[in-house]
């Protein structure tokens, strides 16, 4: 027996979550049973353990969108019982069960080989935010980040911690962005070098093109920022978009890409192929300073998940939440 976050539905469609005590016999059919050790909390995770925002399609529901441990069994010849493993994306958490849980039965092609230089908690500090945030920085670079500060809007939450401790790691000068005016010490102690109020660039101008500030951009907020910032980006320079906390509307003009060449890179992190999600591990490995990824952890245990599932959804999460499913 092992215990899970359980999320169930009642008739009038009203969710509910609570710690669970369930058996092998109970997970779904996978190549690879594995004894989660961790887990963390993303704004998805948010979504599937409340209201579930469309993501989960049947219930009863094991939340966890991502999840590190030790395989204990399979049926797979590229892992055996002992391997250490990763596992973000594949709607694991949304339409399969996920990481909150003490046991998960997967397919093995979700699965990744935990990098050599990480251990299970610190993968889980970098999570899905963090890996969404490497591949983000890796998608700037194969376009040439540009001279002058690199902007990353949402810079307190999970994959803008994770993108300015990047940045500021490889040399870049980094701009963060936060609503909170709290957290600018915390920004500076991950690297940033000037911060930005989210007021500055949360109004749409009529102007297409405003000065040339921007080598680079990694943007978590998306709608009217993301059009204004569009407007400020360098000759040639790009922005990797990962999130929609600003809304999934785009209200810009074609200008600064046919005036300017900006790049407008989409970043997604869940259907990654296979070699490239190996190339941003091994990038997270090397290029993420891990005494700063430990500035950014908050430890929780299961029972803590239904509380933080409805903070992440309020934008009060800060850094990386590592859940200990075991504690």
């Amino acid at each position: 027996m092992f215990n899970a976050l359980v999320v169930n539905k009642d008739d009038e469609g009203k969710t509910s979550a609570a710690v669970t005590e369930m058996s092998l016999d109970q997970l779904p059919a996978g190549d690879v049973t594995v004894a989660v050790e961790y887990s963390t909390v993303n704004y998805k995770d948010g979504l599937c353990i409340g209201p579930g925002g469309g993501l989960v399609r049947n219930y009863p529901h094991i939340p966890g969108i991502d999840f590190a441990g030790t395989v204990e069994a399979s049926d797979d010849p590229r892992y055996k019982a002992g391997d250490k493993v990763v596992l973000t994306g594949w709607r694991v958490g949304e339409a399969h069960w996920g990481g909150y849980s003490q046991k998960a039965r997967v397919k093995a092609d979700w699965l990744v080989p935990l990098p050599a230089g990480l251990d299970t908690r610190q993968a889980m500090a970098v999570g899905t935010a963090g890996f969404t945030a490497m591949l983000s920085v890796m998608a700037l670079e194969d376009h040439g980040i540009k001279s002058g500060p690199v902007l990353v809007t949402g810079a307190a939450g999970g994959v803008g911690s994770v993108a300015t401790a990047i940045l500021a790691h490889l040399g870049h000068e980094v701009a963060g962005v936060t609503g909170r005016p709290e957290t600018a010490d915390y920004l500076k102690s991950l690297g940033a070098s000037q911060i930005v109020a989210r007021e500055e660039l949360n109004e749409t101008v009529k102007r297409p093109l405003e000065g040339e500030t921007w080598g680079g951009c990694v943007d978590a907020v998306g709608g009217e920022m993301l059009a204004r910032v569009l407007g400020q980006m360098q000759y040639g320079a790009s922005v990797a978009a990962v999130g929609l906390a600003g809304g999934a509307g785009l209200p810009a003009t074609v200008i600064p890409f046919l005036l300017r060449g900006v790049n407008l890179l989409g970043i997604d992190s869940v259907m990654q192929p296979y070699d490239n999600r190996l190339r941003a591990w091994e990038r997270i490995a090397k290029d993420l300073p891990m005494d700063k990824l430990e500035a950014m952890v908050r430890p929780a245990t299961l029972s803590d998940l239904p509380g933080l599932g409805a903070d992440i959804l309020k934008g009060q999460v800060q850094g990386r939440v590592v859940v200990d499913v075991n504690a």
